[in-house]
């Protein structure tokens, strides 16, 4: 608009000579209008440059406050890069840390999981391992206790055997001191058929005590066939009733004494079979009742019948407690 303004007084002042040509008649009016014409120019130039130059100094001050505006831009993006970035690197570490505490729980898990498996596998070995001692056990008992019934089992029949053959010796010899005592008394009656009568009086009271003594043993002696029968099946019910069987460490009644196998047909000492040694209840172990002067007693494991008038072992199992 100034600009504009100086260049409508230029042409002003321009055609100012111009129309005072015809009229020089008229000059000195005309100059002086001139001349404050081009004094009012140069002001209003100088005015415009004036307000040029401070526009422009108003224009550096702004472009300076707009470059520390810029600056301080800058800085608060450099600010918000270097927080951000710092945020990354912790946000990196956090997530470091996260995969690290992460592996070490997956770590963890399967050490776990292979703990358990492991424990498992020791304890089916160890069940395994233990099932097979068993067996072997009960396989090793089995054929001890078989074993053991064979040798029993021949030892009852050379005993019967024995037996049978004793008392046919008995009946033989009977039968031949009766021959020779009717031979004898044969001889006599022709000699002095007194004497003969005595002598043969004399035997036949013999003869009659002696029947009559055998009677009276065969009466007393002990049956051993009760192992036939149902009832006293007492490997059965042991096998189902093994605690019944512990009677705890056996004491013997002399100090250092230990174990001797006893047989049938041999005899105990008294110490042995002493009350404390009695078993007052044979049916809690499947065993048949003694009876008259016998009595079944514990001898370590095994298990005796005694005869407690003289010690004299009439039956014996053995390892019959455990």
């Amino acid at each position: 608009m100034r600009i504009r303004t100086i260049a409508l007084l230029l042409a002003a002042s321009a055609g100012i000579p111009a129309l005072m040509a015809p009229a020089q008649a008229q000059n000195v009016r005309g100059l002086g209008v001139e001349t404050n014409a081009r004094t009012e120019v140069a002001m209003l130039q100088r005015n415009d440059r004036r307000a040029d130059r401070g526009e422009r100094r108003g224009n550096r001050n702004g472009q300076a406050q707009q470059r520390g505006r810029n600056q301080q831009a800058v800085q608060r993006s450099n600010g918000n890069r270097a927080q951000r970035q710092e945020r990354r690197g912790d946000n990196r570490q956090v997530q470091q840390q996260r995969r690290q505490n992460v592996g070490q729980q997956q770590q963890r898990r399967a050490d776990r999981t292979q703990n358990r498996q492991q424990s498992r596998f020791d304890n089916r070995q160890n069940q395994r391992q233990a099932q097979r001692n068993v067996n072997r056990r009960d396989a090793r008992q089995d054929n001890r206790q078989d074993r053991r019934w064979d040798r029993r089992d021949n030892r009852r029949d050379a005993r019967q055997d024995n037996r049978q053959d004793r008392r046919w010796d008995r009946r033989d010899n009977r039968r031949d001191a009766r021959q020779d005592n009717r031979q004898d008394r044969r001889w006599d009656r022709r000699d002095n058929r007194r004497d003969a009568r005595q002598d043969n009086r004399q035997d036949r009271r013999w003869d009659r005590r002696d029947n009559r003594r055998d009677a009276r043993r065969d009466n007393r002696q002990w049956n051993r066939g009760w192992r036939n029968d149902r009832r006293y099946n007492w490997r059965d019910y042991r096998q189902h009733n093994r605690n019944a069987y512990r009677l705890g460490r056996y004491y013997a009644p002399y100090n250092g004494y230990r174990y001797r196998r006893f047989n049938v047909g041999l005899y105990l000492g008294s110490a042995f079979y002493g009350s404390r040694y009695w078993i007052n209840d044979p049916w809690a172990y499947r065993l048949p009742a003694a009876h008259g002067p016998y009595r079944w007693i514990r001898y370590y494991d095994d298990v005796l019948l005694i005869d407690v008038r003289n010690g004299y072992v009439v039956d014996v199992i053995y390892d019959f407690f455990w």
